[in-house]
């Protein structure tokens, strides 16, 4: 997989200089690909369902995750080899109070806000969103702020805090007894959320803590299992900052044929049947479950990746550079964030997604949303430019200053 800095895991401001040496314009323009498929599925329109999942049985968020791992392991690991262990440790917590400072305030957004608005118009859409609020107003607000209610669609962030908070202690971990022992770890972990893991760890929690809060509002991401995809992502970051590689090259012809068939055969199967594979067998659709990144789901979501790092030097050299996903990809936090307000603010004033809307009216509200979204990357691109200008000038002239002190001294 190629450098970048990370969609939401990585502190690298979107300068001239950061673009020319350390990010990769394919993986900008892929996250912001990303960003547009999340938009599109969470703002509630007709185009909702059939642009959601439109790869198979795999959505935008299995991308992100696996996309912020890896530039986190490839980006921290740098750090760690150039300024240390401190320096390393200290870079992922800021980014972690970042982030959790992001969700904190969306979390006051939705329910100081929309939670109002929506029991004032009446608009099931939200008051069903935020009922355990509606209900427990005090519990919900100060849980929220301790990322155990984590409402629909603001239920990820709380997720990265946790990474990144844990980022540093994966990565001392890996430099000190390797990844093999992670990995198998975090595999045997994963395997153990698909035989109710999260709700027994709920159940003991509770027990012990006496939390209020129920396991459905905890967030619809079952973190147990998702750590596997952000474990696996470190890793091949980890290795790429190192020098050291994890994937073959090339690929056996072999693994490239069957992932090629995987692909194919479940994104027919997916806009053949929809978006639950096997409707009225919860059984079965348990095996492609999001939450608890079902197995097959797991397998699918592998086989494009694989795919993806097989033909992505052609891609890179034939395709067109899309500047404006780019700039959504680099803004990839501040965009995020964005969308979750737009999403909700749409939620507010239509309701769900209705195919008797009128299709003007639906498209409106897209391209409304995206050029809103398109101001704010411009704008976060506009204020990291200042901040590193400001920076670099800080910068000198503290280093003037002591290059003064020094002149100054006796004998110089």
């Amino acid at each position: 997989m190629p450098s970048s800095s990370a969609p939401i895991a990585a502190d690298t401001p979107a300068t001239p200089a950061a673009s020319a040496s350390t990010r990769r314009w394919e993986i900008d323009a892929l996250r912001g690909l990303m960003l547009v498929l999340m938009t599109v599925t969470h703002i509630p329109t007709r185009f909702s369902d059939p642009f959601g999942q439109p790869l198979g049985y795999v959505s935008a968020a299995e991308g992100f995750v696996m996309l912020s791992a890896y530039v986190a392991g490839m980006v921290y690991t740098q750090r760690q080899l150039r300024d240390g262990a401190e320096a390393m440790r200290s870079a992922f917590l800021r980014r972690a109070f970042k982030i959790y400072l992001c969700q904190a305030v969306l979390l006051v957004f939705l329910l100081g806000l929309v939670a109002v608005l929506g029991v004032v118009v009446r608009q099931a859409a939200i008051t069903d969103m935020v009922s355990f609020f509606l209900d427990h107003p005090l519990t919900a607000f100060f849980s929220g702020l301790l990322l155990l209610y984590n409402p629909p669609l603001f239920d990820i962030l709380p997720m990265y805090v946790v990474f990144m908070v844990a980022g540093p202690v994966i990565l001392l971990a890996a430099a000190r007894r390797g990844w093999s022992g992670l990995l198998l770890g975090s595999g045997a972990l994963w395997l153990a959320t698909q035989f109710g893991l999260s709700q027994a760890a709920y159940d003991t929690l509770v027990h012990l803590t006496g939390m209020p809060v129920p396991f459905r509002e905890t967030g619809s991401f079952e973190i147990l299992a998702w750590q596997f995809l952000w474990i696996i992502g470190m890793w091949i970051g980890a290795g790429q900052a190192a020098a050291r590689p994890v994937q073959p090259r090339p690929f056996p012809r072999w693994a490239v044929h069957a992932a090629l068939v995987f692909v194919v055969v479940h994104l027919v199967w997916r806009h053949a049947v929809g978006q639950v594979p096997f409707p009225g067998d919860a059984s079965l659709n348990a095996l492609y479950d999001k939450w608890q990144l079902g197995p097959m789901r797991l397998l699918n979501f592998m086989a494009l990746m694989l795919l993806a790092i097989y033909w992505a030097p052609l891609l890179s050299r034939s395709l067109p550079r899309w500047r404006a996903l780019e700039c959504l990809g680099r803004q990839s936090l501040p965009v995020f964030c964005a969308h979750l307000v737009l999403a909700s603010f749409t939620l507010v004033s239509f309701g769900g997604a209705d195919v008797r809307r009128p299709w003007l009216l639906d498209v409106t509200i897209l391209a409304t949303c995206f050029a809103v979204l398109w101001a704010v990357a411009l704008v976060s691109e506009r204020i990291d430019r200042h901040a590193a200008d400001a920076r670099t000038r800080f910068s000198a002239r503290r280093a003037a200053r002591r290059r003064r002190r020094a002149s100054a001294q006796p004998g110089h």
